[in-house]
């Protein structure tokens, strides 16, 4: 099976959540027996364009900055926008012209940028390839809550790019012959707004190092650690509520905090000067010495979608305290497996009354690993997609005419909304 995969970035080096799953994914498509050319941007920290690595045909742009004025007057959302500049176009039409294509896969909505070009190619090809969303969001979703969140004229930016991801969203949704979502509460969200279409639930997998065993005591630095990428504002708005809520609680308590992850200096620079008590350590090499230093590990994120950093804490042996709409997806129980909370304040209490409980401290962390020892298995993912994709129909042409009508009626939409 050949298949044109578009993502965001070269996943390699892979410094988030987003680049992990995409990473995982190609990888597992692979090695479940896919032929992949791969169109992406080259990242700063490895700068290869164009390369057969493993098996893998990898087409690469250099991103183009593109002004601000430009991304708001775009009909593409701002997610989208990265992809969207004339080198990654001509890669995309190469790919098109050069062969004909079994599948071609839209990773993330950060490659909806091609979309008019796809769907285009598609109605043209003799042979029209099968279309394929894998979602890492349920972006609508994503999106209001940010629009919830903005203040100002912040809010009327934010407004008016929650109209672009909702159109965007339904119409990757209604063109695409098979999507994937990687949270149950997503496959949920999609399959109401899908027609009654099945939606696949395709969770990441798990490839890092597993801690056989340990024991958490008084030998350890009575401390909890928050491991997360601050390059994402509802990250960024999350982690900050939560400092803002939780390390005067800390400190007073003697419990200490360490933020471990990759951000830009002057952002990290700002939080260590508003919040002195805290360590904020920046992006590291290997993260396992920090969290083998830890007692338990927190997620404050107040939005859905599988969060990767839940795998690293429990395969690592770090008990979890989460706000309880923060891991979907993973098979934890309150009170079994991790303590989930409905505000930060609640989970600062909680982080006190854990942080010297080592029989429940204990008893979480190895009931988590155990639930999810047999799981998140990336080559049993690979061949699960791969198979789903062998399988799925093409779109009828009754329905193509709709997905295609229903492009137009969006276009026509964003000229009125932009009068």
């Amino acid at each position: 099976m050949h298949c044109l995969w578009l993502t965001l970035a070269d996943p390699d080096p892979a410094t988030n959540g987003q680049l992990i799953y995409s990473k995982g994914l190609i990888e597992a498509a692979r090695d479940a027996g896919a032929s992949l050319r791969v169109i992406g941007l080259a990242r700063r920290e490895n700068p290869r364009t164009v390369c057969n690595l493993l098996g893998i045909d990898w087409r690469l742009a250099d991103e183009q900055v593109q002004s601000t004025w430009r991304r708001l007057a775009s009909p593409v959302p701002i997610v989208s926008h990265r992809g969207n500049a004339p080198n990654m176009k001509r890669l995309l039409e190469q790919a098109l012209a050069e062969r004909p294509w079994d599948a071609i896969v839209f990773d993330s909505m950060s490659s909806g940028w091609a979309l008019n070009a796809v769907m285009r190619h598609r109605r043209q090809s003799l042979r029209p390839p099968r279309l394929v969303y894998l979602s890492h969001n349920h972006e609508v979703t994503v999106a209001r809550r940010i629009v919830k969140e903005a203040r100002g004229l912040r809010r009327l930016t934010k407004a008016v790019d929650y109209v672009k991801v909702r159109r965007l969203e339904r119409r990757l949704v209604a063109a695409s012959d098979l999507v994937t979502s990687n949270t149950p509460d997503d496959c949920r969200r999609f399959a109401a707004g899908a027609k009654g279409r099945s939606i696949v639930f395709l969770p990441p997998g798990y490839a890092g190092p597993r801690l056989e065993a340990r024991t958490i005591d008084d030998s350890v630095p009575r401390r909890a650690i928050l491991v997360s990428s601050l390059d994402w504002a509802p990250k960024r708005a999350a982690v900050e509520a939560f400092l803002a809520d939780a390390t005067a609680m800390l400190e007073r308590e003697g419990v200490g905090l360490q933020v471990v992850g990759e951000a830009d200096p002057a952002y990290l620079e700002g939080l260590r000067r508003r919040f002195p008590s805290v360590d904020f350590v920046g992006r590291v090499d290997d993260v396992r010495p920090y969290m083998r230093q830890a007692r338990l590990a927190l997620v404050p994120d107040l939005l859905g979608g599988f969060k990767l950093k839940g795998l690293d804490y429990v395969f690592n042996r770090l008990p979890i305290l989460a706000m309880r709409v923060a891991l979907p997806g993973m098979p934890l129980e309150n009170g079994t497996h991790i303590g989930l909370y409905d505000s930060h304040p609640a989970m600062a209490d909680g982080v006190v009354e854990l942080i010297d409980d080592f029989p429940r401290l204990n008893a979480w962390q190895a009931a988590a690993y155990d639930a999810c020892a047999d799981r998140f298995d990336w080559l049993r993912i690979g061949h699960h997609l791969v198979q789903h994709l062998a399988k799925a129909e093409r779109l009828s042409p009754t329905a193509l005419r709709g997905a295609s009508t229903f492009a137009a009626a969006s276009r026509s939409a964003h000229l009125v909304a932009g009068r």
